[in-house]
């Protein structure tokens, strides 16, 4: 118990040094979409499982999760990001236990914004072509058991933005711990800091002029300068607790706080209830993420409005008992309608 409210003590006294945020920094950062939620299990409590989330998806939220991997995980999960806007958004990856107490994961998101029209001075209406611009993560991320009680992992991530002639590229570092206690290890805590790499900056044709010097009549490229930029860092903490009423009923509570470099600090709730029977798992997710002026259509900085809500069904097929899930989420994006992601999970036991 002791170790408990030592926890405890450190994540209540933490909380308020780490919300000093500065908000004139709000907006200033780049790679953006390294805050998106790829998955669908927790993106559907609000992203508030810094301290239950297990397997793959834990390579977004505590990458310490990743040491609780069974065997072998595979996931796929698409959104149509921000609603109507028209914005493709897939993740894949897979999950191995590599021995009693370590697991690594590699995971690829790809971010499609559709095709664009190409404009120019001398074609302000365009008609001369479009362009596709793109956004890629890749993750190898690596979680280690050192103990009953804790785990820890570190995740790397490449990043590339890109359209047809200006590229960026950058690495960034997720690093997290877990710790988890209880009679039947109902209680978690969870800290990770998140998305903390060098700046990036961008690059290619797109940034070269041509110009004519008047004296001799010589044309020459000019390649223009662009500003560099930092990444979207966060530290993030949360802790669960399972209410467990049976053996086939269980309720999970939890709750998040994120400390953004960049915008607005985060309070995050979530619940999740779980029906499991021999063969089936069913699983009901709900969510709820504050911001600053989150409530004030006029002030708030963010697209997605709070709530979130999904579900997923499990079933084990086969003599290896492997376990096929689908999975399903929304988030509301206020004008720009809902965020629906779906996916699939296979599990080999």
């Amino acid at each position: 118990m002791k170790n408990i409210y030592k926890v405890a003590f450190l994540t209540l006294v933490m909380v308020p040094m780490v919300y000093a945020g500065n908000e004139d920094r709000v907006g200033s950062a780049g790679a953006s979409h390294l805050l998106i939620n790829p998955w669908a299990r927790s993106s559907a409590i609000g992203d508030a499982g810094y301290a239950q989330i297990n397997g793959l998806e834990a390579t977004y939220t505590n990458i310490a999760g990743l040491a609780y991997t069974d065997k072998t995980q595979i996931k796929f999960n698409s959104s149509n990001w921000m609603g109507s806007a028209g914005i493709s958004f897939y993740s894949a990856g897979i999950a191995q236990k590599v021995s009693e107490s370590s697991s690594i994961a590699i995971s690829i998101q790809s971010m499609n914004f559709g095709d664009i029209p190409i404009t120019t001075v001398e074609n302000p209406e365009g008609n001369i072509g479009f362009f596709s611009p793109r956004t890629n993560i890749f993750n190898v991320g690596y979680a280690r058991k050192f103990s009953s009680s804790i785990s820890g992992g570190i995740n790397f991530k490449v990043i590339s933005e890109n359209i047809s002639n200006l590229k960026a590229s950058g690495v960034a570092i997720d690093a997290g711990i877990r710790y988890v206690t209880g009679e039947q290890e109902q209680l978690k805590f969870g800290i990770t800091l998140k998305n903390v790499g060098p700046v990036m900056r961008y690059r290619g044709d797109g940034l070269a002029q041509q110009v004519e010097y008047v004296t001799t009549g010589f044309i020459a490229s000019l390649e223009e300068r662009s500003a560099t930029f930092e990444m979207p860092s966060m530290l993030c903490i949360g802790g669960s607790y399972d209410f467990i009423f049976n053996e086939n009923n269980k309720l999970n509570l939890a709750f998040g706080f994120t400390a953004n470099s960049f915008f607005n600090d985060q309070y995050r709730l979530g619940l999740n209830y779980a029906m499991t029977s021999e063969k089936m798992a069913f699983n009901l997710r709900a969510g709820y993420v504050y911001e600053k002026n989150l409530l004030s259509i006029e002030n708030r900085s963010n697209a997605l409005v709070g709530p979130t809500a999904g579900f997923s069904i499990d079933a084990l097929v086969g003599e290896n008992k492997t376990a096929l899930g689908l999975e399903y989420c929304a988030r509301f994006a206020g004008v720009f309608g809902t965020i629906h992601t779906i996916g699939a999970t296979i599990d080999l036991k």
